[in-house]
Parts: structure tokens; sequence; C-alpha cells
């Protein structure tokens, strides 16, 4: 079990998201970690010490002592198997760059031996500034990981980058570093997922149901094991894990050109996106408005991804496919299986109930190329589905 005797250190600095850190405690004492918390002497006036500390079920380290009792840094530097800062304030960042130790939880970072993880947290202004910018890249240098921020309404009023990535994909992140099996260590793995959207005027579009969760699920499941993750993502709703590369798309165009320039260099290929086989012929500068009569549109086919993937991968490279049947489903994989040079195909049907597009749950078949062999698998949620998958994945590596 991962979290069996793991310590988690977790430090707040004074950021108005300081208040999104209970939460983050709240995940990782639920999960079963052993969690203690260090704060500086502005994240108290953002949240009260004695919140966290009931949250935590520790004492909350705040001053060097206290009640004439010393509380040792160095102590609480080797107790933590990992220490995230969340948030982290510009000023912070720069003293931890600069060694600056003014406060208890700075010489706890000084002292600790363990993986430190940043999630930065400020107004725009200040996370585009240059300095803050050096401090980053300089703190990346020497090994410290530091989560990307994200878009969205700031403090200040601001709309734009500098928003603290959100707790549950913290740890996500910090539960993908102390995952023990690292079958994927060293593997650069590509995955596309979600839907593509085919615009027919600037207001509408063709899509499909996909909500990109089970493409999500598998990233993750590659980030916990140790992949090089890039993932390719349609529109969708689900956030995508902390610390992933992600290129993000809309149409099938789109997602073609970021699949070719990205797929050459990749170990594990695994075409999890619903991409839209037919899109408009043409698409109207304005808005198509309603008339007499019916609406006829022609479609014309967009390019097949995997096929031409299948098409150029090399002898040493994995490529998965997912198809999503409803009638026929073996014999329509099968096909699909061997037509585009797939090693694996992930066959779900959608006459199985809670299986399919925008369920929590799936239930799969996998057909290896290699051997022919046919595997079914229960219904499972989507992040049980996603180990199965890779299960079988990494038993190619093996061969």
């Amino acid at each position: 079990m991962i979290t069996e005797g793991k310590n988690i250190l977790i430090g707040i600095t004074g950021s108005i998201a300081a208040y999104k850190s209970a939460y983050l405690v709240r995940l990782f004492v639920k999960a079963g970690y052993n969690v203690k918390v260090v704060m500086t002497e502005a994240a108290t006036e953002m949240i009260t010490p004695l919140t966290l500390s009931v949250l935590s079920k520790n004492k909350v380290f705040i001053d060097f002592s206290e009640n004439n009792v010393w509380n040792n840094h160095v102590e609480l530097g080797l107790w933590a198997d990992v220490f995230v800062i969340a948030p982290a304030t510009a000023n912070t960042i720069a003293k931890m760059n600069h060694g600056i130790a003014d406060n208890l939880l700075l010489t706890t970072y000084l002292s600790a031996k363990c993986p430190i993880v940043l999630a930065p947290a400020m107004d725009l202004d200040m996370w585009k500034h240059y300095i803050t910018q050096n401090n980053i890249k300089e703190l990346k240098s020497h090994g410290i990981d530091i989560l990307s921020v994200e878009n969205g309404e700031l403090a200040s009023g601001l709309f734009g980058e500098g928003r603290m990535v959100e707790p549950e994909s913290i740890f996500e992140y910090i539960e993908s570093m102390l995952y023990e099996k690292k079958d994927l260590q060293g593997k650069k793995v590509l995955i596309t997922a979600g839907p593509t959207y085919e615009n027919l005027d600037p207001v509408r579009y063709i899509g499909n149901r996909s909500t990109g969760k089970m493409g999500i699920a598998l990233a993750k499941e590659v980030q916990r094991r140790g992949g090089d993750l890039t993932l390719i993502l349609g529109p969708t709703k689900i956030s995508s894990p902390a610390g992933v590369k992600v290129i993000n798309v809309e149409s099938a165009v789109d997602m073609a050109k970021s699949v070719f320039d990205n797929f050459q260099n990749q170990d594990i290929i695994i075409m999890a996106a619903a991409v839209a086989d037919y899109t408009p012929k043409s698409v109207s500068k304005t808005k198509i408005k309603k008339k007499e009569g019916d609406l006829i549109l022609e479609l014309k086919r967009t390019i097949d991804i995997a096929a031409t993937v299948g098409k150029k991968k090399n002898e040493n490279q994995i490529l998965i496919g997912f198809a999503l049947e409803t009638n026929s489903e073996l014999e329509n994989a099968m096909r699909k299986l061997k037509k585009k040079n797939f090693d694996l195909i992930v066959l779900n049907s959608l006459k199985d109930e809670g299986a399919g597009f925008a369920h929590d749950t799936n239930k799969i078949t996998i057909l290896s190329a290699k051997n022919n062999k046919i595997s079914n698998f229960e219904l499972k949620s989507k992040e049980k589905v996603a180990v199965d998958i890779i299960d079988e994945v990494v038993k190619l590596l093996d061969k």
C-alpha cells in the first residue's frame, strides 16, 4: 500500500490560496498518510493553525520555539518523505532560491533530505516577472519539483496565470511520486484523450459524447508508474494531471498535427481519444441562420490518425488502440487491430451497462496482436481499468 508509513509535510505560506491547503491536508489524511503542517506567520492570517491541526491530527509548527520548547526544523525535514509547499508565494520562492532562512518553514526546507514540491500561487504580474521566472528556473535545475500554475480569476481581480493548482491535482502528483510500481521509468509515453469538435460555424460544432475520463485515468496511471508522459487532450472539463506535458487541441486536424509532431520519439502510444471520423466540408465564417426547410450538411473524412501512426511506427514502438462498438464487437475489434497495426486494442461495448462514454466505470476486453489472446475484465472504475490496461502494456515491454 502506498500510504503505509508515509509522511507528508505540508508547508503553507501567506497567499489567499492557503484556504485550499485545508482540503489538501484532508485528502492526505483521508488516504492514510501521516501529515504535519509548517506555516509562515503570514499564512496564519489566511487560515487558522487550529483548523489545520484538527484536520492533520497533529500540532502545527509556526515559530522556532513555543512555550520555551524548540521546534526542531532538522527533525521535521528528516521526518518527511515528501515536503510539499502549497501555496508557495513569490517571496518564499525567492528566499528558497537564495538560501534565506528567516522562518521555520525555510529552515526546514534547507534541512530536508526528501523530494520538495512547490505549488506556486501569486498574481499574474508577479508570476510573469523575470525575477520569479529566474528563481523557478534555478530551483528546478537543483531538482525542486514545481507544478504549473493555472489560468483563472485572481485575487486582484485580474484573469490569467498565477492560480495554485487544485488540491486534488497536487495530491495525485505526490501519490505518483510515492507509487512503488515504477515499471515505466525511462519510457516515453504519448496518450490521446477526449473528443474532437468539428466546427460548422463560429457557434456550432459536431462532436461526440467522450468526456476524456478514460484517457486521463490512463495518463494518471502512467505518471504514477514513472513514465515520461505527453497528453494530447481534446475539449474536456476534466482536469489533467499536474506536472504532465499537456497539448490542448480541438479538432481532428489539430489532434493529427500534434500526434504526428510528437509520436516518433515515443516508446508507447495510446490512442484513447474519440476522434471524429467526419468533419464539415466547409465551415461558415458567420452563424448559419435558420431557414425554411431542411439543412443539408456535406461531410468529408478526417485523416485516420491511428492508422497513419500504425504504418509509420518502428518495430520498437508499442501502439494501443481503442474500439467502442455496438454490434459484432469482437469481429470489428479484431479487424481494426490488424488493419491499423495495433499491438493491443481495448474493446468496450455500449451494450454493457456502465461502460462507454461519460461513465465513471468501464468494462473492457483487450485483444493482443502478438498471440491473438483475448482477455476479458469485469466492470470496474476507470482508474482500475487503467491499471489493467497499463499492466498489459508493461507485459509487452518485458518481451
